[in-house]
């Protein structure tokens, strides 16, 4: 029986030959990433009696979730983290101005394929997108593998979803992953890895497989994954990164479940209040009226969704009763978009540039929501209370919907601008 690409990497960080489904594994991260709870795991670390990290070259910390601080809570949070980070002599260290920790981890060269990654945030599955594993951990963990090096790790059973045909205009691979959820359930993918492979797959840009990856999260999934091919070569090497070992699953691998979809004939879909797999065709909503339109975050922030977005308003106007908040993911998007006009484009409509970073997408700062509000994002979760006020309604939808939707005013299905 063959072994899965996750097999193959948690045997090799365990140092064994091979590995079985549901085998508890002591392994070895290459990197481990943390963003604005480190104060909270930094101080579990000190809790243990432990001085020093065991290795501080693996790890690194991206401050993102609420910058600049909207409080001295947050300033305080930040100024605890910067201290922890002189002190252990951490270097890789990405303060405010940086940006959203799964779009700076990949573009700084921290993930390559065959990597075996974790990090102290659910959507740390982002990177299963160049080839890597890696998979969400909890304070705790992270604070035991800065204290020792290692974690223990279950295997998981691998989901594998094979994806044909083209995307109709206007519909892309946010609504094709809305809809696995959607099909599936919050825990469809219970502790799976999930692969995706098929010609669609490979049609992707690197920035779609990267929005795939980040919300397997939302069907439980340990980790997803998909092949590196000459797309992510190229990606990588633009960002220096040419020194790695490529793994891929075994051809008769035995899957817990193959799925097999066709894209050619999916339509823009969304995610209504409250949960992410409460999904349907946008149509379905159409005509909702809405106050606010958020277009970035770790899942739809990068070059291409803003691109998208730009191609729907330009030359327009937003609806005057809309807000239009843009959340680049990272201040590399920001310039790469100031270059080639789309933040222009975008301003000109009447939306509102933002900082690189999370913004609203967790309720912390910039753009919370108020009681009786409704929301269309592009972010990966819409639960109750998760943007502001418990009695605001937020959707999730596709760059593409969310722009359509700020233009008119109410939730639009982009095919009919």
């Amino acid at each position: 029986m063959g072994q899965s690409f996750t097999q193959k990497i948690l045997a090799r960080g365990a140092g064994k030959s091979s590995v079985a489904n549901s085998d508890i594994v002591d392994v070895t991260p290459d990197v481990v990433m943390s963003h604005d709870n480190t104060a909270a795991i930094s101080a579990t670390f000190k809790r243990m009696g432990v001085e020093r990290l065991d290795d501080p070259r693996r790890h690194v910390i991206v401050l993102d979730h609420c910058v600049p601080a909207a409080s001295e809570k947050y300033a305080q949070n930040h100024k605890t983290i910067r201290e922890f980070v002189a002190e252990q002599g951490i270097e890789h260290f990405y303060d405010i101005q940086r940006g959203i920790c799964h779009q700076v981890l990949p573009e700084q060269g921290h993930v390559r394929p065959g990597a075996l990654i974790v990090g102290s945030d659910s959507h740390t599955t982002t990177y299963g997108a160049l080839g890597a594993f890696a998979a969400g951990i909890g304070r705790s963990e992270t604070a035991a593998i800065m204290a020792i090096g290692r974690i223990w790790l279950r295997v998981p059973e691998t989901m594998q979803v094979r994806v044909k045909g083209a995307f109709a205009d206007r519909v892309g691979a946010k609504d094709f992953i809305l809809r696995l959820i959607g099909d599936l359930g919050a825990d469809g993918g219970l502790y799976q890895a999930v692969e995706f492979v098929g010609p669609a797959i490979d049609d992707m840009a690197v920035d779609d497989r990267l929005t795939l990856c980040n919300m397997t999260a939302e069907m439980g999934a340990k980790n997803g994954y998909m092949l590196p091919d000459e797309k992510t070569r190229a990606w990588l090497q633009a960002r220096g990164v040419k020194d790695y070992e490529p793994v891929f699953s075994d051809p008769d691998t035995v899957y817990a479940r193959v799925l097999d979809y066709d894209v050619s004939a999916l339509e823009p879909q969304l995610a209504a209040p409250h949960t992410v797999d409460n999904v349907h065709p946008v149509k379905e909503w159409a005509g909702k009226p809405i106050h606010q339109a958020l277009l970035g975050t770790c899942t739809n922030g990068r070059l291409c969704d803003l691109h998208r977005a730009a191609d729907l308003l330009r030359g327009k106007k937003i609806d005057p009763r809309v807000r239009m908040l843009v959340f680049p993911a990272s201040v590399e998007v920001v310039r790469e978009a100031m270059r080639d006009g789309t933040l222009l484009t975008l301003s000109e409509a009447g939306a509102v540039i933002m900082n690189a970073g999370c913004g609203p997408c967790l309720g912390a700062h910039e753009g919370i929501l108020a009681p009786g509000e409704v929301c269309i994002s592009t972010a990966n979760r819409n639960f109750r209370g998760r943007m502001g006020s418990r009695d605001a309604d937020v959707f999730l939808a596709s760059p593409e919907t969310v722009a359509a939707s700020a233009l008119t005013g109410q939730i639009t299905d982009p095919r009919t601008l």
